[in-house]
């Protein structure tokens, strides 16, 4: 199925792992592929800036769905815990940005597709072929990433106030437009 992929379409493949890895996470999910659509140049890209969503802001949500998102002072707060009285200290003995990227938090070696991940890409080639596309751009695969609205990617970008209709919408007409 890759070979049918454009460069952009796998480029952004490659990038969700990079992504995974980099939020320590075991697997990578569509929420991951998500963020390698957003960082290519592609239409998908394009698409989703259009919609308001922004590689810091999804990353951001991403790292939040898993637990391993930035602290919230507020929330600490309420405990009796002063977060920029620990930032500060932590970085007094440990150096600057000391609580922003522990030791060995990047993970090394091969990172397995989740089940929905593996599906959402399936999906692509599906809707490329819907599409009568003889190759599956990254915008299909933002489109496999939508079609099921119990995947990571669609709950995230919904919980940001994302229209997944209109996103589709959009998505589908610029699929169209480079076909044409």
């Amino acid at each position: 199925m890759f070979e049918r992929f454009t460069k952009e379409a796998r480029n952004s493949v490659v990038q969700a792992q990079a992504e995974a890895r980099a939020l320590a996470h075991r697997t990578i999910g569509p929420e991951h592929v998500l963020l390698g659509l957003l960082d290519g140049g592609g239409p998908a890209a394009h698409a989703l800036r259009d919609h308001g969503v922004w590689p810091v802001a999804l990353r951001t949500a991403v790292a939040r769905r898993a637990g391993t998102g930035p602290l919230d002072a507020e929330a600490l707060r309420t405990l009796g815990i002063d977060l920029d009285a620990v930032r500060e200290a932590a970085e007094e003995t440990f150096g600057e940005g000391a609580l922003d990227a522990p030791a060995g938090r990047f993970r090394k070696g091969h990172i397995p597709f989740t089940r929905d991940s593996k599906k959402a890409l399936e999906l692509s080639l599906r809707h490329a072929v819907r599409l009568k596309h003889d190759r599956i751009a990254d915008g299909h695969i933002l489109l496999g990433l939508l079609h099921d609205e119990g995947f990571a990617s669609a709950q995230i970008l919904t919980d940001m106030g994302v229209d997944l209709d209109g996103l589709r919408g959009d998505i589908t007409r610029m699929l169209d437009a480079d076909a044409a």
